[in-house]
C-alpha cells in the first residue's frame, strides 16, 4: 500500500500516538480519562482528521471478535457458578510445592487450554481466578498475571482456532488442522517451557508464599466442604441474583426455578443443581468441539451463551450487567484507530522497504522477517499484519519450494502470535488480563505497561528465537 498524503500520514500518526499514550499512561495529568475513553478519542480523531471515513470506521470494527469476547464473558459466568474454578483450584493446588510450582502449573494449564479455547477466552475466564489463587497464598499477583497472558499467547499459536490471526492464516493458506498443529506444536512446547523458566528466574524470590503444609491444610478443608477463606474467595457471586451458588439463598433460587418450568418441580434440589452444572460443562465442551470442527467461532460462542441463558430459566439481565462493556468499547475504538493507521500507508511502507531482505531461504532472511512481523504486530496489531504480509510472504516463498510456502505461513503464525507478548498493547489477551485484573471486585491489581514490558521484551525475543528452528520440522 502506497503512502497517503503527507497531512493524512502526520494526522493519522498523531491520532495513533494518542492511542498509544492513553494505553500506556491511562491517567496522565493533562488528560486523565483512562484507556477506554482514550481509545474512543483516538478513533474520533481518525475520523475528524479524515484519515478514515465514518463508513470505513464502522466497517473496521471486528464484530466477530467483539461477539466472541462478549459471549465468553457470559459463558465464563456460568462456569464460575457451576464450580469449574473450584475444581480447577483443587487441581492446581494438588500436592503443590509452593508458589513456584503453582506458577508452572498456571503456565502449562493456560497454554494448553488456549490452544483449544482461544487465548482471549482463557484470559477472560481465568484472570479473576488467578488473582484469587495468588491472594489466598499471599503471593504477588504480577508474576501470575504475566504467566497467564504470556502463556495464553504462546499456547494459542499451536492451532488454527487458538487466536484470530491463526484463523486467517489457516483459511488463506488452506493448511489443515492436523498439519497446522504438528507444524507448530514443538515450537509451542519449547516456547512455553522457556517462558516459564524466565518467569521463575525473574520472580524466584517473590514466589515464596505459604508453606506447602499450609496449602495442604487449606485444600483438605476444601475437600471436606469447609468454608475456608480460600474457598470463599473462589466462590463467585451467582451471576443472576447476586448470591453465591452454595449459600442459603439457594432456597430462593429453587423457588424461582420451580415456578418457571414444570420439570424442575419434579426434581430434588440436588438433581436441579446437578442438571444445571452438567449442562454448563456439556455445552462448553460442545463449543470446543465446534471450534475444532471449523464452525464460526463467534457464533458458536454466542450460541453457547444463549443456550445457557435459556436453560437457566431466569431473567438474564443480572448476568449481562456483569459483562465488561468498557472492554468491548475499548476494542471498538482500537479497531478504528488501527485501521486508520494502516490507511496512512506507514505499515505497508515498512514492509515494502524490508521485503527484499526477508527471504525465508536463509537464517538472515528469516531473522529480518521475524523482526518486521514483531514490529508491525505491535504497531498495527497482529491480524492486520497477517492480512498485509501473508500473501506477500507466501508468494516470495513459492519461488523457493512448495514446502517453503507452508513453512512461511507457519512462521508468520508463530511470530505474529508470540509478538503479542512484547508489550501490553501487543495482543488482545494482554489487554483483557490488564483490564479484568484492574476491575476485579476482589484482589484487583494494576498491571502497568512498564511492568509488562520489562518481562515481555526479553521473553518475546528469546521464545521467538527458540521456536523458529522448530517450525514445520515434524
Amino acid at each position: 500500500m502506497a503512502l497517503a498524503s503527507l497531512p493524512k500520514v502526520v494526522l493519522g500518526s498523531f491520532a495513533f500516538a494518542i492511542f498509544w499514550m492513553m494505553a500506556v499512561f491511562p491517567s496522565v495529568p493533562f488528560l486523565p480519562i483512562g484507556r477506554t475513553a482514550g481509545s474512543l478519542l483516538s478513533a474520533v480523531l481518525m475520523i475528524v482528521f479524515h484519515v478514515i471515513s465514518p463508513d470505513d470506521a464502522y466497517a473496521s470494527i471486528d464484530l466477530p471478535i467483539l461477539g466472541l469476547l462478549f459471549s465468553t464473558m457470559v459463558v465464563g459466568g456460568y462456569l464460575k457458578n457451576a464450580g469449574m474454578f473450584k475444581h480447577l483450584g483443587t487441581l492446581l493446588a494438588w500436592k503443590s510445592q509452593g508458589g513456584r510450582d503453582l506458577l508452572c502449573r498456571v503456565c502449562v494449564v493456560t497454554a494448553l487450554a488456549s490452544a483449544l479455547f482461544t487465548n482471549d477466552t482463557c484470559c477472560v475466564v481465568l484472570t479473576e481466578f488467578v488473582l484469587e489463587l495468588a491472594a489466598e497464598r499471599n503471593l504477588p499477583a504480577k508474576p501470575f498475571l504475566l504467566a497467564l497472558a504470556s502463556s495464553a499467547n504462546i499456547g494459542s499459536s499451536a492451532t488454527p482456532i487458538g487466536n484470530p490471526q491463526n484463523l486467517v492464516i489457516a483459511f488463506n493458506s488452506k493448511i489443515s488442522f492436523p498439519r497446522f498443529l504438528i507444524g507448530i506444536l514443538p515450537a509451542m512446547l519449547a516456547g512455553m517451557a522457556v517462558n516459564m523458566v524466565m518467569l521463575l528466574c525473574m520472580y524466584w524470590k517473590d514466589l515464596e508464599g505459604v508453606a506447602p503444609d499450609a496449602a495442604g491444610k487449606q485444600m483438605s478443608v476444601v475437600e471436606e466442604g469447609g468454608r475456608s477463606p480460600s474457598v470463599a474467595s473462589l466462590k463467585s457471586p451467582h451471576p443472576f441474583n447476586g448470591t453465591t451458588a452454595d449459600d442459603g439463598n439457594e432456597s430462593m433460587m429453587e423457588e424461582n426455578i420451580s415456578t418457571k418450568h414444570p420439570w424442575f418441580m419434579q426434581c430434588t434440589e440436588h438433581r436441579r443443581k446437578l442438571f444445571l452444572k452438567s449442562f454448563a460443562y456439556i455445552v462448553t465442551l460442545g463449543m470446543v468441539v465446534a471450534y475444532m470442527a471449523g464452525l464460526n467461532m463467534s457464533w458458536t460462542a454466542i450460541t453457547t451463551a444463549i443456550a445457557l441463558v435459556v436453560v437457566d430459566f431466569r431473567d438474564a439481565e443480572p448476568c449481562l450487567v456483569k459483562v465488561s462493556y468498557s472492554l468491548l468499547v475499548f476494542f471498538s475504538g482500537m479497531f478504528i484507530t488501527v485501521s486508520g493507521f494502516n490507511k496512512t500507508g506507514l505499515p505497508g511502507a515498512i514492509w515494502n522497504f524490508m521485503a527484499p531482505y526477508s527471504k525465508v531461504d536463509s537464517a538472515g532472511g528469516i531473522s529480518v522477517l521475524s523482526v518486521i512481523i514483531l514490529l508491525l504486530s505491535n504497531l498495527a496489531s497482529n491480524v492486520p499484519t497477517v492480512l498485509l504480509m501473508g500473501n506477500e510472504v507466501a508468494t516470495a516463498a513459492a519461488l523457493i519450494s512448495p514446502a517453503a510456502v507452508t513453512r512461511s505461513w507457519l512462521l508468520l503464525a508463530w511470530v505474529s502470535t508470540v509478538a503479542g507478548n512484547l508489550s501490553l498493547l501487543g495482543s488482545a489477551a494482554n489487554l483483557i488480563v490488564c483490564e479484568q485484573a484492574r476491575r476485579a471486585p476482589r484482589n484487583a491489581y494494576e498491571l502497568t505497561f512498564w511492568n509488562h514490558l520489562i518481562f515481555g521484551v526479553p521473553s518475546t525475543l528469546i521464545v521467538t528465537a527458540v521456536g523458529i528452528p522448530l517450525i514445520g520440522k515434524m
